[in-house]
């Protein structure tokens, strides 16, 4: 039985397309919390809305969450599958007075509201099949269920982003809880699910605000515990529009699909909206350690594109060797020839890549023989050139220990024979070895490739 002080929070998507950052960071401040404070969190799929739901993406969001790393103890629960207890409550509801049956139907509540609009009053349900107005209901009209909201007084809660916050109750009329085919509706089955799931903390985006007074009467009516509610600021784009298309990736699936390290999303979705002193690069478990809800940023959080990029950097910087060239390897075009040569070039190149994509895309000419183009052959690899691979490869194939220390004091070498400068030596065997301009230093870069590799290359770019 679940004690009355665990925290427990939840991640409710709906399944009608990919999770997107901005209800990512959802879910990770809610997990972060449950965390924090040995709670639970609850993955929970809100699929009531048929049309445009998919068991496709259902998975996926299952899916994404697992790659990140937000590992759910309960759940997933499906909506749909609880249809029955939320039918059970609105007959308790109705047989306790505190949902009702209303006929009126849609053309009718349509022209009240313009009623409504035309004497510049709030355009709203008013209550006219509450059963005390004692109207007589039409046959072979099937009603809707409304909840009694509470006349008079306010609802007032304190958030824990937002502080205090107070609606009338005059400014809510009587919501439907249930539509005329007996499906319940959204705001409705949400509190159902926090009841019966024991939430303690309700934590979600601030378009949900205008929703909260509506639930919180209905916790009340329920005679269930009222959780407590942190509604998150919106995640901007840098131009401070909302987070769309336009400003770049923004479904969690095409991060991982790019090679991006599960902990730098965790991070840079952290510092959108959170921050621990000026600590700006940290990991899963010290988000965790420093994680409150009161030190959410109320103001709208801005995704900076550079920023992101960076955090995504410096934790390429600090995986460990092994970890790192495991990610990197389902990402290679070809296979390695050998796991320590894989980890070998993976570190030449972590320092320049944000995703393990990135350093798959760059190491792939240790593993196989690169093209070399029309272009890159003509600038560095023509006549000559020739001079400077011939003594090189001389001077090369006579080390005896294969290292960075002797290919670099063997290159210098053949610079002081022929009284070349660096780029005159170093660009055509970077050019023959790799079939690009840019590398890690060529010593660096032979000693990963091999000696006989190296040599074989450089002689069929003489050729």
């Amino acid at each position: 039985m679940t004690s009355p002080t665990q925290v427990r929070t939840r991640f409710a998507p709906s399944p009608s397309g990919t999770l997107h950052l901005g209800n990512v960071r959802t879910a990770l401040f809610a997990w972060a919390y449950a965390r924090k404070h040995n709670g639970k969190f609850i993955l929970r799929i809100e699929d009531t809305d048929q049309a445009r739901s998919s068991d496709e993406s259902a998975a996926g969001i299952v899916r994404d969450m697992k790659w990140l790393g937000l590992d759910f103890d309960e759940g997933p629960f499906f909506q749909m599958q609880r249809l029955d207890r939320y039918k059970a409550v609105v007959a308790e509801m109705l047989e306790k007075g505190l949902a009702y049956r209303c006929y009126m139907s849609e053309t009718e509540l349509d022209a009240l509201r313009e009623t409504q609009k035309a004497n510049g009053d709030k355009p709203r349900y008013d209550g006219r099949w509450r059963p005390e107005r004692g109207l007589t209901p039409p046959d072979g009209v099937k009603p809707v269920i409304r909840f009694r909201n509470p006349d008079g007084g306010s609802v007032v809660w304190d958030d824990a982003v937002k502080g205090r916050i107070e609606i009338s109750n005059d400014e809510l009329d009587d919501l439907v809880i249930a539509r005329p085919d007996g499906t319940p509706t959204y705001n409705f089955c949400v509190v159902v699910d926090d009841v019966d799931m024991a939430i303690t903390h309700v934590v979600r985006g601030d378009g949900h605000v205008g929703n909260t007074p509506r639930q919180i009467n209905i916790f009340k009516a329920l005679d269930a515990a009222v959780p407590l509610f942190a509604h998150l600021p919106t995640v901007l784009g840098s131009d401070g529009e909302k987070l769309s298309k336009r400003h770049g990736a923004t479904g969690l699936n095409e991060y991982a699909d790019n090679g991006y390290l599960p902990a730098a999303v965790i991070n840079g979705l952290a510092r959108m909206g959170f921050a621990h002193g000026n600590d700006e690069v940290f990991t899963p478990t010290q988000l965790v350690e420093w994680f409150d809800l009161n030190a959410i940023n109320p103001a709208p959080a801005r995704f900076d594109t550079q920023k992101f990029e960076w955090i995504a950097g410096e934790h390429m910087k600090r995986v460990p060797s092994a970890q790192l060239s495991a990610l990197v390897k389902p990402f290679l075009a070809v296979s390695p020839r050998d796991e320590v040569q894989l980890t070998a070039a993976c570190e030449l190149y972590r320092d320049r890549c944000t995703t393990v994509k990135a350093v798959a895309e760059q190491i792939g000419y240790f593993f196989a023989t690169p093209e070399i183009s029309g272009t890159a052959r003509e600038a560095h690899l023509s006549a000559a050139a020739q001079p400077a691979l011939d003594a090189a490869i001389t001077s090369l194939n006579a080390i005896p220990a294969w290292s960075k220390a002797e290919i670099s004091a063997a290159l210098k070498s053949v610079q002081t024979q022929l009284g070349l400068k660096p780029p005159q030596l170093m660009m055509p065997i970077r050019v023959a070895v790799s079939g690009g301009t840019s590398t890690p230093s060529v010593d660096a870069t032979l000693e990963v490739l091999g000696k006989a590799e190296t040599l074989a290359r450089l002689t069929r770019a003489l050729g």
